[in-house]
């Protein structure tokens, strides 16, 4: 081989892993710049729907403590957002949310409940202990993304 070559070669393989080291630097930068981008529109989106069923299921059992007929709407709108976490949630967390429902439901066949009645429930924390295990499962979730 001649030895006006050898350098010219040398400098060309130089500038040729140069240039794909920097190629695959940026591709690996993109690649989890757009991973985490993902990620937080996950949680997002996650967190905008728990947040969503967690108002919604709060009025259900409220009417649902009050009153002895069923709300439709509310519980198709209820059952709507059980739907969507069925597709981004795990079972755990759809388990919580069916939970919720169920109290719901099982209210609307007690007897109406007074204001001091209301109350009692309140200071004894047994209102809101099945949106508190949805609650708690969600969060769970959420920091494990």
């Amino acid at each position: 081989m001649n030895s006006v070559y050898l350098p010219a070669l040398a400098a060309l393989a130089g500038s040729a892993v140069g240039g794909l080291t920097s190629l695959a630097s940026a591709w690996l930068t993109q690649h989890r710049q757009d991973r985490a981008t993902r990620v937080a529109q996950d949680w997002a989106r996650r967190q905008k729907v728990y947040g969503k069923f967690i108002d919604e299921a709060s009025k259900l059992y409220a009417d649902a403590l009050v009153h002895d007929k069923a709300e439709v709407a509310a519980l198709v709108s209820v059952y709507a957002l059980i739907s969507r976490m069925r597709v981004m949630s795990s079972a755990a967390v759809v388990e919580k949310a069916e939970a919720v429902v169920r109290v719901s439901m099982d209210m609307y066949f007690a007897p109406n409940k007074t204001f001091p009645e209301f109350r009692q429930l309140m200071k004894s924390h047994s209102v809101g202990e099945p949106l508190r295990a949805f609650s708690e499962e969600c969060r769970k979730e959420l920091s494990n993304i």
